[in-house]
């Protein structure tokens, strides 16, 4: 009988070496991760960083269960830029969530924010995508859409673009929503904002303005983002800001072009489902004064 020869110590460790390697190259690319979500942002509640290794990319995700929800916010602010993300939403049954990617100032009563909310639907329905802009405190401008695919079924892309002259809101780079400065009313161009993400329970309105509470059998409700990017202007300090070069070309002086006008045309025939400006029982005394200019 043949005796099978064992392997030397010597090739044992080099062995051990590829094996060591091999391991630290892949904790490396989760520390990796982990540190850019948590240089860039902090966190609350149950969030998870891990690397998509099929696609490459850094994935924090947020875990809402009955103890609580998750999210996380830019330890940096700034005043106008382009904030994206790519995000998958919840699967099956999401009714009474609300997940969301916004900018805002704070939680004062004069605050700016862009807002972003994906309201939870049941299993079939659309998800509603709610836009939102508040300025010195004065919200209540909502357009909400029905999106046209299932964002639960693969990662999509949302966009915030925010410069002096307009807020546009894209998914996918389709271009749904244009909010433009009126120089006599109120616009958000003063108060730097951070970049949030929430997950939450907004049981007492996201879904069909409430009737239809989170089933808490289908918990955890898991949200995922990836691809963060923000080409923005960054406030450092007394007032400063320190803006990208060639910012101006890209986005500070961003505008709608024909393309953005159809697209928005397009959606406002195909996916606007609720529009602040036709709520007379929402402003009785009159609608907001962007109303009749836009």
């Amino acid at each position: 009988m043949a005796h099978r020869r064992r392997p030397s110590l010597a090739l044992l460790a080099s062995w051990l070496a590829v094996i060591v390697i091999v391991l630290v190259s892949l904790l490396g690319k989760s520390s990796a991760a982990a540190d850019f979500w948590l240089d860039e942002f902090t966190t609350d509640g149950d969030v998870r960083i891990d690397h998509d290794h099929a696609s490459g990319q850094k994935v924090a995700s947020l875990i809402l269960d009955r103890r609580s929800g998750a999210g996380f916010n830019s330890t940096q602010k700034y005043l106008f830029g382009e904030f994206s993300v790519e995000m998958k939403l919840i699967p099956g049954n999401s009714a009474g969530t609300v997940t969301s990617f916004y900018l805002t100032s704070g939680e004062g009563d004069d605050h700016d924010e862009i807002d972003m909310e994906f309201m939870g639907n049941s299993s079939g329905a659309p998800t509603v995508l709610n836009t939102n802009v508040w300025a010195s405190g004065d919200g209540k401008k909502e357009h909400q859409f029905d999106l046209w695919f299932d964002p639960s079924a693969d990662f999509h892309r949302y966009t915030i673009i925010w410069n002096r002259n307009n807020v546009i809101f894209q998914v996918d780079g389709v271009t749904l929503r244009v909010f433009p400065r009126y120089a006599d009313l109120p616009y958000p161009d003063a108060r730097p904002m951070a970049v949030h993400a929430t997950l939450w329970d907004g049981s007492y309105w996201a879904t069909l303005k409430g009737q239809i509470k989170i089933d808490w059998a289908s918990a955890p409700f898991v949200v995922s983002y990836r691809d963060y990017t923000a080409d923005a202007c960054a406030v450092v300090g007394h007032g400063r800001t320190d803006c990208p070069a060639g910012s101006d070309g890209r986005w500070m002086n961003r505008v709608p072009d024909d393309t953005d006008r159809l697209t928005v045309a397009w959606a406002k025939r195909n996916c606007l489902q609720y529009n602040y400006c036709d709520d007379g029982w929402r402003f009785p005394k009159g609608f907001p004064g962007e109303c009749s200019r836009s």
